[in-house]
């Protein structure tokens, strides 16, 4: 049998050391992230591919609007009711993210339109604190009253 060449050798050693080097690239990626960043970046991820993935929008959606980023939150709504123009619960959750974001009467509009589909958990949206701008709003009253 003979030795192995030395440029084989060397070869495996540089592969062996690659591999080894990213996943050690892997970890101090993943290190830098905490799990909620992670997940939005991986629902990112799944929405570049199919941007009509009903669960992928409403999980990014809720993330977005946890990690603060309400006008993200915002534009993954609008598109998940573009997906389902009928979901009162879609619509209501269209209607969280612009009153965190501050489109008040955008927010008002939709809570109708949910209400209008079918929400009906008034209490919640008494409760509801990311509506807690809209409370002093007549037509917030209104809404509740209706």
């Amino acid at each position: 049998m003979s030795a192995p060449d030395d440029r084989e050798h060397g070869a495996r050693d540089r592969d062996r050391t690659d591999r080894a080097a990213g996943r050690r690239k892997g970890r101090e990626w993943f290190g830098t992230l905490c799990q909620l960043d992670f997940d939005i970046d991986f629902l990112e991820r799944v929405i570049a591919r199919n941007d009509r993935s009903v669960e992928a929008l409403r999980a990014l959606g809720e993330l977005a609007s946890r990690k603060g980023f309400h006008d993200r939150a915002v534009e993954v709504d609008r598109r998940l009711v573009a997906c389902l123009p009928d979901d009162c619960l879609a619509r209501y959750n269209l209607a969280c993210s612009l009153a965190v974001a501050g489109h008040a009467d955008d927010a008002l509009e939709c809570l109708a339109a949910a209400i209008h589909l079918g929400y009906r958990d008034i209490d919640y949206m008494r409760a509801d604190p990311d509506l807690a701008s809209l409370r002093d709003r007549p037509e917030f009253r209104a809404l509740l009253r209706s």
